[in-house]
């Protein structure tokens, strides 16, 4: 590991990345800025350094620097920490809800390598929150306190993004794809959903029908059970899903009520959510996937959530 000192080099090359460079230059030279100024300083039990990002840092794989300090800004002290509390966000990533989420997260999570650290700016928490909630919410997570934008600084010592570079989304007029229903079904994109579900079934759908803002998904009584999770079988048996905020966006597999299905939820309250729906795939991909579940460490939803 390299020691964190005034010469740490560091590198930014991604075009996810719009630093306003000469800003942060004088933030780095400027003896009298204080970052713990503001509500959202950390003052940490260990000196910080500087280290190399690991290829297994999903969440911060190709963000474009290659060096972050530790402790990071969300008071991770180890990166197996990091690895494990980042890797919840990987699938809001994938799910591109907001151009900037990788880098308002990863900020945090990885902040670059320089003499002192530098936080996102509140109006690109604001934005990647507003953007990325519903996304949130469907899955039964609420935008967690930890993340709570008030606490980021305003003006110019922050990190941002470009505001005009957000380009038009070619489905622009179009509903959108409700989160649980993407036709993703790589492994890892299949691995991610598993995770950050309580149980999963290999089933039909009996029926679907509107409820105010949400969906209802009423499963057949025949099912398969592929996860169980905390649940035994008796809690599977009448299940009904509900899709989150899920009315009026769109989700294909609706359309074929006939098929087989690899369908995924979790308990939230008193409801039971949909957050994931495949059509079942016979060439043994998930199959695959399942095999790997069983050595996978699934990231800490609920300690992030």
């Amino acid at each position: 590991m390299e020691k964190f000192s005034r010469t740490s080099s560091w590198r930014i090359s991604s075009p996810l990345w719009s630093l306003s460079l000469f800003l942060v230059a004088a933030l780095c030279m400027d003896p009298e800025y204080d970052y713990l100024s503001w509500n959202g300083g950390h003052t940490y039990g260990k000196p910080q350094y500087c280290t190399d990002i690991p290829d297994d840092l999903r969440l911060c794989r190709n963000v474009g620097y290659e060096k972050m300090l530790l402790p990071n800004l969300l008071d991770h002290e180890s990166m197996a920490e990091v690895k494990q509390q980042a890797g919840s966000w990987v699938p809001l990533v994938h799910k591109a809800c907001h151009p900037g989420t990788q880098v308002f997260l990863c900020s945090l999570f990885a902040p670059v390598c320089m003499e002192r650290p530098v936080y996102p700016c509140r109006w690109l928490c604001e934005a990647v929150r507003d953007s990325c909630t519903p996304i949130m919410e469907a899955f039964g997570f609420p935008w967690p306190e930890m993340l709570t934008c008030s606490k980021f600084p305003t003006g110019d010592m922050c990190i941002a993004m470009n505001a005009t570079s957000t380009p038009e989304s070619p489905t622009s007029g179009l509903s959108p794809v409700c989160p649980p229903c993407d036709n993703e079904q790589s492994i890892d994109a299949v691995l991610e959903h598993m995770c950050a579900s309580e149980f999963a079934v290999k089933t039909k759908i009996k029926e679907v029908k509107k409820e105010n803002t949400d969906r209802k998904v009423i499963l057949q009584k025949r099912k398969k059970v592929v996860k169980l999770g905390n649940f035994n079988k008796n809690d599977l048996k009448k299940l009904s899903l509900t899709l989150k905020n899920g009315a009026d966006c769109t989700c294909q597999q609706f359309d074929d009520l006939g098929t087989n299905y690899l369908i995924m939820g979790r308990k939230v309250g008193k409801q039971y959510l949909l957050t994931g729906i495949h059509k079942w795939d016979k060439s043994g991909k998930f199959r695959k996937a399942l095999k790997k579940l069983k050595t996978h460490k699934c990231p800490a939803y609920e300690a992030i959530f």
